[in-house]
């Protein structure tokens, strides 16, 4: 999904809304929630999404979730290719508990930024 200048700083701005809510969440499914809908708006932002990816190491070394810490090793290598190639699955929340290859529904809220709108498109 290719994103236009103008989406692309929507788009950065969601992403940071929602990393700024996972810091500030009191608990770790809170803050987990945020890095997931981070996730699925950093897809298309090489930088954004390794950031997410980061981020998500991070929380899953502070809960020692062995499982989640080698998800996340791996989706970090592989998550800056991914989006600099445009080969990633849309909608995929990121974590260990999903195929990191299996496109997931993109929640209404998210797809609004991630899509172009109905206002920008020309007949």
């Amino acid at each position: 999904m290719k994103q236009d200048v103008e989406n692309r700083d929507a788009l950065q701005t969601a992403w940071s809304e929602e990393m700024r809510a996972a810091k500030t969440a009191t608990d770790p499914e809170g803050a987990w929630a945020h890095l997931e809908r981070a996730h699925i708006l950093s897809q298309p932002l090489a930088g954004a999404h390794v950031r997410t990816h980061g981020a998500m190491l991070v929380a899953a070394l502070r809960r020692r979730d062995t499982k989640e810490i080698v998800g996340q090793v791996f989706r970090f290598v592989v998550a800056g290719p991914g989006s600099l190639t445009g080969r990633y699955p849309v909608g995929n929340t990121g974590g260990a508990n999903v195929s990191a290859f299996e496109p997931m529904p993109v929640p209404e809220d998210l797809r609004a930024v991630l899509e172009p709108t109905a206002s920008r498109e020309t007949p």
